[in-house]
């Protein structure tokens, strides 16, 4: 079973940094985009930051360009979220999601078909 898991969610003060990463576990295969989805109490799912096949192109929200980054590693197979000045608005769970169709950055749910299991991040004012 494919899966991806998520790393590196936890406690940070405003202002600080946090990096999340996302790996495969299990039998894997390189997905094609890779995004990050976020999910705060009380609200829907929203999407991050998302990233093309071979990283060339990527997709930020308004709320976070300027601020996140992120990458990936193909032979690795993994993804990372680099979370700067981060804000309290940005405390939720972070979802990664990657895709078996999509090779560019999309800030859509529906184009990602397989997904983590969540990190919490929580940013303290």
């Amino acid at each position: 079973q494919v899966q991806f898991v998520e790393s590196g969610g936890g406690l940070v003060q405003a202002g600080g940094s946090l990096r999340l990463s996302c790996a495969a576990s299990g039998r894997s295969f390189t997905p094609l985009a890779m995004a990050w989805f976020r999910q705060a109490p009380g609200n829907e799912i929203e999407s991050v930051a998302a990233i093309s096949f071979m990283g060339a192109n990527t997709y930020f929200a308004d709320s976070v360009k300027g601020r996140f980054t992120i990458s990936r590693d193909n032979d690795k197979k993994t993804m990372v979220l680099q979370m700067n000045s981060a804000k309290p608005e940005d405390t939720a769970i972070y979802y990664c999601a990657t895709s078996r169709t999509t090779i560019n950055a999309s800030g859509s749910r529906r184009s990602y078909d397989i997904w983590g299991k969540g990190t919490p991040v929580t940013v303290s004012s």
